[in-house]
């Protein structure tokens, strides 16, 4: 009993992905000539992993790859695994730090906005638009204060958003235990 609570549990915990590919040349790019150490990933084929992977709950996955028999090769199996996970590593490295930049653009872009607002307001209280300069420069704050208030808000709300699908994909595939076998 106890081994069947334990295999009903890890299977709650972990999410198993098959792909049927007809070779390994299906992962990969035909554009790319380098070695598969170092090749390009097949549209077709990360398209086809993020739509399996992202229909998935939980956050770790074995991600099988099926082939036929005669077509597996145990070196190429490893030096793609390799390749893989260092492809999926690498990019979750760069969708991070693209939202880290976007966030930290819009929180700029925001305290900026809130900056000019609150010069507007001094120069508004302080000179009581009493000449053409000061009346000036409160035109000019106002409608830029908010523009960057706005902007940023965008920036952080929504631009940043769009980054964590793809984000939480490579999350998970950077994690996935990338396997070969058999159909």
């Amino acid at each position: 009993m106890e081994k069947e609570e334990i295999s009903r549990r890890t299977a709650l915990e972990v999410a198993e992905v098959k792909l049927t590919i007809d070779g390994y040349e299906d992962i990969f790019s035909e554009f790319d000539p380098r070695p598969l150490s170092e090749r390009g990933m097949a549209g077709d084929f990360l398209f086809e992993a993020e739509r399996a992977i992202m229909s998935k709950s939980v956050e770790k996955i074995d991600f099988l790859m099926l082939l036929p028999e005669k077509k597996r090769d145990l070196r190429k199996e490893k030096t793609i695994r390799d390749r893989l996970n260092e492809y999926f590593k690498k990019h979750y490295e760069i969708m991070n730090k693209e939202k880290k930049k976007i966030v930290k653009k819009g929180a700029i872009f925001t305290i900026s906005g809130i900056i000019l607002m609150l010069a507007a307001t001094i120069l508004l209280f302080k000179f009581k638009q009493e000449d053409f300069m000061t009346s000036f420069f409160i035109i000019l704050l106002e409608p830029g204060g908010w523009f960057l208030f706005w902007e940023g808000l965008d920036l952080i709300i929504f631009e940043s958003k769009e980054k964590v699908s793809n984000l939480k994909f490579y999350k998970r595939m950077s994690k996935a235990n990338i396997k070969f076998g058999s159909d």
